[in-house]
């Protein structure tokens, strides 16, 4: 996999600025024997990688193959360079979102510019991100009704089991609870608040219906849907700031070599 190569490997090692837990371990909302880990990290590549011909958007390493499921005890690590992963995060991805809430527990290594991209999230957040909380949250809700991809899940035996997957609806009413959290307070909490985590713990194990599910997901996708257009938060990031402070946090990296 292109991603995967030794030379990116090497890129996202030396010049990683942010790196910690992301996924079910971040939410706090594991199930006992099924887990895998999942980490994401940014990098600052060097300078021939963004000024020369070549060019470095991420690595990504996975214990298991390529296309193959991951296990318990597997690591899924994703590292992104910290242009491609600012470009993501103005835009309001919720994944991408995550390094900058999850507590000091969870956090691999960090250096004095990953410090700064976490302090800064008043000026990267918007309700830019609301919206796709709900793309997110509605792309769930489609693959577990067959209606995205057909009938083809990726974990048979929970659909054999539950009648429904009930990992694509964990998802789906996560993404509600938390795009709802974040427009309201500007803020992730992580791990997630304990009724919260309880009642997807509970879906994950198929203790909650197809039916609730959607119900639960129908409640928050309305409510996120006003909070688009009502939030705090400001409607578009401060792209300024950002392209200002890129090129300042890669100056600094780079004459620090």
């Amino acid at each position: 996999m292109k991603h995967s190569v030794p030379e990116y490997a090497r890129i996202a090692e030396k010049g990683t600025v942010l790196r910690c837990q992301v996924g079910s371990g971040a939410y706090g909302v594991t199930v006992a024997g099924q887990e895998d880990r999942d980490e994401m990290g940014i990098c600052v590549e060097p300078p021939e990688y963004v000024i020369g011909l070549r060019t470095f958007e991420q690595y990504v390493h996975r214990t298991q193959p390529e296309h193959a499921r991951s296990g318990p005890g597997d690591l899924d690590l994703t590292v992104y360079s910290l242009r491609k992963w600012m470009r993501l995060a103005l835009n309001g991805n919720p994944t991408v979102l995550l390094p900058l809430f999850v507590p000091d527990g969870e956090i691999v290594a960090i250096t004095d510019t990953g410090r700064e991209l976490r302090a800064a999230g008043d000026r990267i957040l918007s309700r830019r991100a609301g919206w796709r909380f709900l793309g997110y949250l509605r792309a769930q809700r489609d693959r577990m009704e067959g209606l995205r991809g057909g009938k083809h899940t990726t974990r048979p035996e929970l659909v054999d089991l539950h009648g429904f997957d009930t990992k694509f609806a964990y998802h789906m009413v996560r993404l509600g609870i938390q795009g709802v959290e974040l427009l309201e307070t500007g803020h992730l909490t992580l791990p997630m608040p304990e009724a919260d985590r309880t009642w997807l713990r509970e879906l994950r194990r198929g203790e909650h219906t197809r039916d609730e599910a959607l119900a639960r997901a129908a409640d928050l996708e309305e409510r996120l849907t006003a909070l688009c257009e009502s939030s705090d938060l400001p409607e578009e990031p401060d792209r300024a700031w950002a392209d200002r402070w890129l090129v300042d946090a890669y100056r600094r990296s780079w004459d620090g070599r």
